[in-house]
Parts: C-alpha cells; sequence; structure tokens
C-alpha cells in the first residue's frame, strides 16, 4: 500500500504526508455529557505522538474538520488553533480539505490564514472527504465520510480500509474518524450500497487494517468478501 497506518492516520511514504479524517472538532460541545470530554488535549496530543513518528511535510484533514453545521461553539477556534500550532511547531504544513459538515469551515480557518480545498493532491494521491465523487484524476485517493470499524469477537475497533484498484482503477483508502468520540460504522456486514460513499464501489475488496494500541502493532485482515465467512 506504500503507506502506514497509526492510531487513526494514514502516513503516505512517498508524498510525505500524513493524512487524518473526521476531526468532527466541536463534538465534545455538542456532547450531552456535563463535563468536558477533553477532546482537544486528545487529539493535539495524538497528533503531536504521530508527527514525531513520522515527521511529515504536510498534515491533510480529509474533511469534517467541525462537527456542528450552523454555527462555531465556543472553544472550537481555541481547538482548531492548536491543532495547526502542533502541526506548524515541527516544521510541517496543515491542508484542510472540506467535508460536509464544514459549512462554516471558512470563518474558523480565516483566523488562521488557511484556505480550504475540496479536494487536494499531493503526488499521485487525491485526498478527498468521500461525501461526493472526486473530480481528479488520481492512482490513489484517500477518503474518509464513513468512519469504518470492525467488531472481532465482540469488541469494535477502528480500521482503515484499503480497496486495490477498486475505484476508476485506482487504489482507495478509507480513514477512520480521528476524534474518538465520533462512532464507528461497523463494516463487517456491508455492501458497496451500505456506504455512504461513492468511492467504494466493491466493498468485499476492502482490506481492513487495524491499529492495535497495547502492542503499537499494524493488524491486517483478508478482505471483507472473506473475512465475512471466517467470522
Amino acid at each position: 500500500m506504500d503507506a502506514q497506518f497509526r492510531d487513526r492516520a494514514v502516513y503516505l511514504l512517498d508524498e510525505d504526508a500524513l493524512v487524518v479524517a473526521d476531526l468532527h472538532v466541536g463534538r465534545d460541545a455538542a456532547s450531552a455529557v456535563e463535563l468536558p470530554l477533553g477532546e482537544r488535549a486528545d487529539m493535539t496530543e495524538r497528533l503531536a505522538d504521530l508527527l514525531a513518528a513520522f515527521d511529515p511535510r504536510e498534515v491533510v484533514v480529509a474533511g469534517d474538520l467541525l462537527h456542528a453545521f450552523d454555527r462555531v461553539p465556543e472553544g472550537v477556534a481555541d481547538t482548531v488553533a492548536a491543532l495547526r500550532e502542533t502541526v506548524e511547531a515541527t516544521g510541517a504544513r496543515l491542508v484542510a480539505v472540506r467535508g460536509n459538515h464544514d459549512s462554516m469551515l471558512d470563518s474558523v480557518l480565516d483566523a488562521e490564514g488557511i484556505a480550504p480545498r475540496d479536494e487536494y493532491r499531493v503526488g499521485d494521491t487525491v485526498v478527498h472527504h468521500g461525501h461526493a465523487e472526486p473530480a481528479a484524476e488520481a492512482a490513489r485517493y484517500v477518503v474518509g465520510h464513513d468512519h469504518p470499524a470492525i467488531e472481532i469477537e465482540g469488541k469494535r475497533h477502528p480500521c482503515l480500509l484499503f480497496g486495490p484498484e477498486t475505484f476508476r482503477g485506482a487504489d482507495v483508502v478509507v480513514l477512520p474518524a480521528f476524534n474518538r468520540l465520533a462512532p464507528g460504522t461497523t463494516v463487517n456486514g456491508m455492501r458497496a450500497r451500505d456506504f455512504q460513499t461513492p468511492v467504494v464501489t466493491d466493498a468485499d475488496a476492502l482490506r481492513p487494517v487495524v491499529w492495535d494500541d497495547e502492542s503499537e502493532e499494524t493488524l491486517s485482515f483478508p478482505p471483507l468478501g472473506e473475512f465475512r465467512r471466517l467470522l
């Protein structure tokens, strides 16, 4: 796959870019839980760990940087600023791709001097949120949107899905939500029609990849079509 998966993010080796998706900043504020859930500290600390591990040239957010459609809850702008500062402290550049939740994105990123993109090309890869078909042709598409997770022995694990040559003859990478408050969608029994993204055209060919926090290892599983028969 010419990429490394770690803690809900993918590092593209040839492109020297780290890609995360579905940060949903402000989900903490939208929660019914009375006390804050620590969204800002959790994401900035984990992002800092990824930056230390890979030292990328760029960090690309593949859409849904924000959670709320119609407002910017208190603290959201500060969290986005903290994320940008975390990235830039390492000498990397933050790039934001627009997702379907990002109707308020311009108002937040203007203050950070960042212009959001509808999609972003880095080398032979196009990063897109995945809520619609990408406009550009590419050898690989990296998307989010569906928040994939896989259930193994009754436990749900966020997972990357890798589909070689499954969209326009190009490889597809579907990322899980980087925000750990965002619920994952269990993909074990899903068919292509069950995915919200049109980039998934052959669910049986998608290979789940899981990052094991305890062992700090990447675990690869057979494609979903075969994996379902093994369960």
